[in-house]
């Protein structure tokens, strides 16, 4: 009899251990998940900031920003000291004409660089302005899988996950360029320009009166 009781409680443990690995290795895998998904966003977001970054700096070069003045003026100085006593008519002439120069020399190649980048943009908007504009065409809340299937329908080119998807909201949401509500288990999201004029139509509806 004590043979049968130490196999049976043995076969328990086992049970136990078995059933506790499987419920460590599913959380596991859900972590593995959403860490991934928030990299996958976190990576689309730096791609967002650095192209804004390249099209702001080739708009600062293209309207002759304080990037390139200084640089002007930094060419142009030296020759100022040699000319001055013999020939200081001609040496304002030069001093313009380098100015001149180092100003125009700048603009064509970053207007072109401007264009490309504008093209580009153009071609392939972000993951974080697609769903902004998104949402900003809804009346009404969607959800994070509602709009992973309008995006993937509109782009079908582009791979949209749905947890890529909810990750970029939630940061919306952290920004306030989108806000959250909950009905029951699901979460819904609205652009903050409708949430923010909803409350708005009451007090026009009272001056009014």
């Amino acid at each position: 009899m004590s043979e049968v009781s130490s196999n049976s409680h043995s076969t328990e443990l086992t049970s136990q251990y078995i059933a506790q690995v499987t419920g460590d290795l599913e959380r596991n895998a859900k972590e593995q998940e959403r860490v991934g998904a928030e990299i996958e966003a976190l990576q689309e977001q730096l791609r967002a900031l650095r192209h804004d970054h390249t099209v702001l700096v080739n708009m600062q070069d293209a309207l002759g920003g304080p990037g390139s003045t200084p640089g002007a003026e930094a060419a142009a100085a030296p020759s100022v000291p040699h000319q001055v006593s013999a020939e200081p008519k001609q040496s304002k002439g030069k001093k313009a004409a380098a100015t001149g120069a180092k100003k125009t020399a700048p603009k064509k190649p970053a207007a072109k660089a401007s264009s490309v980048k504008a093209s580009t943009a153009a071609a392939k908007p972000t993951l974080v302005e697609l769903i902004r504009g998104h949402l900003e065409k809804q009346t009404e809340p969607r959800s994070a899988a509602e709009i992973t299937t309008a995006l993937t329908q509109a782009h079908p080119d582009r791979s949209v996950k749905t947890t890529v998807v909810r990750t970029t909201l939630e940061g919306l949401v952290a920004k306030s360029h989108a806000h959250r509500t909950k009905q029951g288990s699901s979460v819904f999201y609205t652009t903050a320009v409708t949430s923010e004029l909803a409350p708005a139509e009451p007090q026009q509806e009272t001056v009014s009166d």
